[in-house]
């Protein structure tokens, strides 16, 4: 789930290139922080331990794109609330969960690492890596057209938060923005937060999967680069300005660049905010 933080603007995004998933070294990847941890402080890895998983992982959901990203381990907990509102055959969450790389939370349960949640009113940031290392990354797994259906107020989490503009690349809302599936989502918060290698572990299950880093990675390296979430919202501002400035300039030239009409969409997350319609997050 994503949040734009202006609240009434809409957007247009530029036409996303970039390297694959892969070879993200400009920045210190976390992933590896957590067995620095005292053993009181290490959280209880929600994805360690794969016992009784195999049977149920086909060879075509293997969680690989190499050896290097088959070996990584994810060694904090990755949860999800799932609602049940998509096609289990196309849902993220529940490809993840039968790859055993997430677990599913009871309505009710609390989670206190950093929750995803379109209800949230402060923009995930690098500064929440702490969080995450110590008590893990969860997400709401639902449709985006029965948001309203969704019992927020039973989700419980200290520590909710938004994501900022990032354009979905998932095979149902492909060059959306803010339309993230499940495995976006939370690729996304890891991307932010320093975890990249935890990032293309999930990824690394879907055959789009490195799209993501492709389309998104002018936005995601400037989100990395922040230290808060106020840093994030205004990183978040100047890009989406620097689109409009594109946009702009291509249609006094007459040469679209890729760019179009659909890229002036609103953010679809915040609840107040959400049209009628909406398709599919699977």
């Amino acid at each position: 789930m994503v949040n734009k933080t202006r609240a009434s603007s809409t957007s247009r995004r530029g036409k996303g290139r970039g390297r694959s998933a892969g070879g993200k070294g400009r920045f210190k990847d976390l992933s590896t922080s957590v067995s620095s941890l005292s053993l009181q402080d290490r959280p209880e890895s929600a994805v360690d331990d794969n016992d009784g998983e195999e049977d149920h992982i086909s060879e075509g959901e293997e969680a690989s794109s190499g050896s290097e990203i088959h070996d990584i381990q994810i060694e904090v907990p990755v949860a999800m609330w799932d609602f049940g509102h998509c096609d289990p055959r196309r849902c993220s969450g529940k490809k993840l969960a039968r790859l055993g790389l997430i677990k599913e939370l009871k309505i009710g349960s609390r989670f206190r690492g950093i929750v995803v949640t379109p209800k949230a009113t402060r923009v995930i940031s690098p500064s929440d890596s702490d969080l995450i290392l110590k008590g893990g990354l969860a997400v709401v797994e639902c449709s985006w057209a029965r948001l309203d259906d969704v019992p927020f107020g039973k989700i419980a989490s200290p520590n909710e938060r938004l994501l900022p503009y990032l354009i979905a690349t998932n095979p149902t809302n492909y060059g959306k923005p803010w339309r993230l599936n499940c495995v976006e989502a939370l690729a996304a918060a890891f991307y932010i937060t320093g975890f990249n290698s935890y990032a293309e572990k999930l990824l690394s299950g879907f055959g789009w999967g490195s799209s993501f880093w492709s389309v998104n990675q002018i936005y995601l390296e400037r989100y990395q680069k922040c230290a808060t979430s106020e840093d994030v919202i205004m990183a978040q501002e100047t890009l989406m300005n620097e689109l409009e400035e594109r946009y702009n300039d291509a249609r006094k030239t007459e040469t679209l660049d890729g760019l179009g009409e659909d890229l002036l969409v609103a953010n679809p997350n915040r609840q107040q905010e959400i049209p009628e319609n909406h398709s599919e997050s699977e």
